[in-house]
């Protein structure tokens, strides 16, 4: 079984199943393809986004109804095309696609997620993209805990 060097998890054995493809990259890291999604128990439903070829690059996500169970993901056709999707039909998030949130912590505002753009992860062939909708309604600093629920300084 293939291992994963992970920084925070050490080295992971993994399946072949558990590889995701991202033909682009992501964007900052287009040199980087291939991840293995690590889910961690107790950690549930943070997800583990992390870097086959590079042990200190692993991002953190959350599926995206977690956050709001609400969202509307949109996709162009070009962009359901890119991750081997048919085009005739919207993909279902859960049944077709993955759909999470990168989340990131910055001094003194708290964890927040990308809502703006989503990890997108077509899951009959594990085929992945970012999609980048700038004049989407959704935030990429979306708090993930109330302002008022924030420990003070």
């Amino acid at each position: 079984m293939p291992i994963v060097q992970t920084k925070f998890f050490g080295d992971l054995d993994y399946g072949d199943e558990a590889i995701f493809r991202f033909p682009a990259g992501l964007p900052g890291f287009e040199d980087h393809h291939d991840f293995v999604f690590l889910r961690k128990p107790g950690l549930e439903p943070l997800m583990f986004l992390q870097s086959r070829d590079t042990r200190n690059l692993c991002f953190i996500l959350l599926p995206i109804f977690a956050i709001d169970k609400a969202y509307r993901l949109e996709l162009t056709l070009e962009e359901i095309s890119e991750i081997g999707l048919a085009v005739e039909h919207p993909p279902v998030i859960g049944a077709d696609i993955l759909c999470a949130a990168m989340v990131s912590g910055g001094e003194g505002t708290g964890a927040t997620a990308n809502l703006m753009a989503p990890i997108v992860v077509n899951l009959h062939n594990n085929t992945g993209m970012q999609v980048i909708h700038p004049e989407t309604c959704y935030s990429h600093r979306h708090p993930l805990l109330p302002a008022e629920s924030l420990p003070p300084c």
